[in-house]
C-alpha cells in the first residue's frame, strides 16, 4: 500500500500519523488552559463571585443605604426614559428625514423624466410650425417660441469662457500641432500672414487677429464701394421703407436694426416720410438705400478694413444676445442681426448717409475698435431667461466729431478692427440709383475686391 507524506513544519508526517499528532495537540492545549485557571482560584472565585447578584448583601444593608440605592435606580430610570421636549424634537428629525427623502424623490424623478418631456414636446411643436408654415406658403424660420428658447440658452457664459481660454498661454511646444490643425479644420491660409511660423503666436487670440503682410490684399482704387472683410456675401440690394432682408426671404426692420433717429433727423421727419427716407441725407429722389451683408468664418481673416472714405458722426452700442451668425442659423432666426451684440456707426460719405455695423455672435463677443478705446463689448448683464426686448431701447450712444474731439475719418481700406472669432459685417448705405452691386449672393470675397459700381 502506498503511503504519502504531508509537510508539517520542517518534517514530513505520514497520512496515517496524521491523527494522533492532531490527538497530542488538543491534549496540550487543555493541560495549558488549566494550569493558568489553577494559578489565582482564590481570585478567579472573588471574580466570579463579585459578578453574581448578592441577594444577602442587599438584606444586611442599611436603610439609609438601601433608600439611597434606591434614588439612583429612579434616577436612573428618569434618565433612560425620554422627556417630552425630547420626544419633540426626535419627532420633528423624523418629519424632516421624512420630506427631505420626498424632496430627492421627486428630485430624482424630475430630473429623469423631465429632459425627455421638454424634448418630446419640442418635437412636437416644431413639427407643428413646420406644418403650419407649408400651409402658409411662408418661409420656414423659427417661432417666438423656438426663438425664446434660443435666446434662453447660456450663449454669454460661453462666449466668455471661450475668450478666456483663447487668450491663455499656449506652450510653444503645442503651438504647432494646435494652430496646424485649426488651419486644416478651418482652411487657413498662414503663408499670406505676416508671421507664417506658428510659434510666434503664444495663444489662440494672437493666431485668430493674425495680421497680413504687406500687400497680401489689393485694394481696387476705381470701385467706390470695396469689400471691408474676408468672407462670403450673405445678401446685399435695395432696402425698402421698413424692411430689408437679412437673407433671401428673412427681413428685418431698419429702425430696430440702426435705432431710433438722430435729433436733427427727427425734428425734420413727417409722419408722412418713412424712416428709411428720414435717414437720407438727398430726399429729392435721386439716391437709395442699399444694404450688403459679408459674413467672416473662423478660418477667414478675422481684422476689417474700411470700405470707402467716409466720417462717422455717432457711435451706438447695442448690448444685445450673442447668437450664432451661421447662414443657417440667419436662414432660419427673423431679426438676427437686431436681436445680437453689435457696434454701430453711423456717418456719411459722397453720396450721402453711410452706416459701418460689426455684430458680435457666440464666441465672438469681443469686438474691438482701434480708434475707439473706450469701447467695451462682451459686459455681463445678469442671466436674461428668454428675454429680449427690442435693442431700440438697449444701446450706448457717443458722439463723434464734435468741436472738443478731432475729426475722425476713414480712408478706404484702413484698418478699422477686428473680431476674435468669425462675425458679420452690415453696410447700410445710400447711393445713386444707378449703383449696380458686382457680386453674388455666397460669393466668397477679400478685402479690397469690388463690391459695386455706378453706371454712367
Amino acid at each position: 500500500m502506498v503511503s504519502y507524506f504531508v509537510p508539517r513544519g520542517r518534517f514530513l508526517l505520514k497520512a496515517g500519523n496524521l491523527r494522533q499528532v492532531i490527538q497530542q495537540q488538543q491534549q496540550q492545549q487543555t493541560k495549558h488552559t488549566a494550569q493558568q485557571n489553577g494559578k489565582w482560584p482564590v481570585l478567579r472565585h472573588f471574580r466570579q463571585s463579585s459578578t453574581k447578584p448578592n441577594a444577602v448583601s442587599h438584606s444586611k444593608e442599611s436603610p439609609s443605604q438601601a433608600r439611597q440605592d434606591m434614588i439612583n435606580n429612579n434616577n436612573t430610570l428618569e434618565r433612560a426614559q425620554p422627556k417630552p421636549k425630547q420626544k419633540q424634537q426626535k419627532s420633528d428629525q423624523n418629519l424632516l428625514e421624512v420630506q427631505r427623502n420626498a424632496f430627492w424623490r421627486w428630485t430624482g424623478f424630475l430630473l429623469r423624466w423631465a429632459p425627455m418631456g421638454i424634448c418630446v414636446f419640442g418635437a412636437i411643436e416644431w413639427q407643428w410650425h413646420k406644418r403650419r408654415c407649408h400651409h402658409e406658403n411662408t418661409p420656414r424660420t423659427a417661432s417666438e417660441f423656438q426663438s425664446r428658447v434660443y435666446c434662453s440658452l447660456p450663449l454669454r457664459i460661453i462666449s466668455r469662457c471661450w475668450g478666456w481660454l483663447a487668450a491663455c498661454y499656449m506652450p510653444e511646444p503645442l503651438r504647432p500641432y494646435v494652430y496646424g490643425w485649426y488651419s486644416s479644420t478651418f482652411n487657413v491660409n498662414i503663408n499670406e500672414a505676416l508671421y507664417p511660423d506658428y510659434g510666434h503666436y503664444s495663444s489662440l487670440a494672437q493666431f485668430f487677429t493674425r495680421p497680413l503682410k504687406e500687400g497680401a490684399r489689393t485694394i481696387d482704387s476705381q470701385a467706390p464701394l470695396v469689400s471691408p472683410a474676408d468672407g462670403k456675401v450673405l445678401h446685399f440690394g435695395s432696402a425698402a421703407d421698413t424692411l430689408i432682408e437679412q437673407v433671401k426671404g428673412v427681413n428685418y426692420s431698419i429702425e430696430d436694426f440702426l435705432g431710433p433717429l438722430q435729433e436733427s433727423a427727427a425734428a425734420e421727419k413727417s409722419s408722412a416720410v418713412s424712416y428709411a427716407q428720414a435717414i437720407k441725407q438727398k430726399r429729392d429722389g435721386s439716391t437709395e438705400l442699399f444694404q450688403c451683408v459679408i459674413y467672416l468664418a473662423p478660418g477667414d481673416y478675422h481684422r476689417f478694413h474700411s470700405p470707402t472714405a467716409w466720417q462717422p458722426q455717432v457711435r451706438r452700442h447695442f448690448s444685445g444676445e450673442l447668437l450664432s451668425v451661421n447662414p443657417k442659423v440667419a436662414n432660419w432666426l427673423p431679426g438676427l442681426f437686431c436681436l445680437n451684440e453689435r457696434v454701430l456707426y453711423m456717418g456719411n460719405w459722397k453720396y450721402g448717409f453711410f452706416s459701418y455695423t460689426a455684430v458680435g455672435a457666440t464666441n465672438v463677443g469681443s469686438v474691438e475698435i482701434y480708434m475707439d478705446a473706450d469701447l467695451k463689448t462682451n459686459r455681463w448683464t445678469g442671466l436674461k431667461m428668454g428675454a429680449h426686448p427690442p435693442s431700440t431701447y438697449e444701446y450706448d450712444e457717443l458722439q463723434l466729431n464734435t468741436q472738443e474731439q478731432e475729426q475722425l475719418k476713414f480712408d478706404k481700406g484702413e484698418l478699422v478692427g477686428q473680431f476674435n472669432m468669425g462675425s458679420t459685417i452690415v453696410l447700410l448705405f445710400e447711393a445713386p440709383k444707378n449703383f449696380k452691386f458686382d457680386i453674388i449672393a455666397g460669393q466668397k470675397i477679400r478685402v479690397g475686391d469690388s463690391l459695386g459700381h455706378i453706371v454712367e
